[in-house]
């Protein structure tokens, strides 16, 4: 078994951007999952970006925004919602809301998102 403690928990991030590293590779022994809770202020955005061998499943919990997919395209995501990304599905997000946006983020085989992040508490 294994307990991780609130103060064990870091946070990444970047202008607008916070993302709880909840269970990664730096805190826990999984080799399956890396598991975040992400936070977007009203405007903030994450880029569209991609993985190659790993992926997500994000679960809405608060607020409103819109996924960034390939193309351009943008779909309504919202509290209540949960999306699947493949690999290498291209993926991103917009708090275009006014409230705070936060979702849950499930990502197989893990990531250590370090390096996408400005900066670590």
């Amino acid at each position: 078994m294994e307990f991780i403690s609130g103060s064990e928990i870091k946070e990444l991030s970047n202008p607008g951007v916070v993302s709880r590293q909840l269970l990664n590779p730096e805190n826990s022994a999984s080799e399956r999952v890396t598991i975040t809770e992400v936070h977007l202020e009203p405007g903030a955005s994450q880029p569209r970006h991609t993985h190659d061998a790993s992926e997500q499943i994000w679960y809405a919990i608060k607020g409103t925004g819109k996924l960034l997919l390939a193309d351009d395209v943008t779909k309504e995501f919202k509290a209540g919602d949960v999306v699947r990304f493949a690999d290498k599905d291209v993926h991103g997000l917009l708090n275009d809301g006014d409230t705070e946006f936060v979702y849950i983020s499930v990502t197989a085989p893990p990531i250590n998102f370090g390096y996408a992040y400005k900066d670590k508490k």
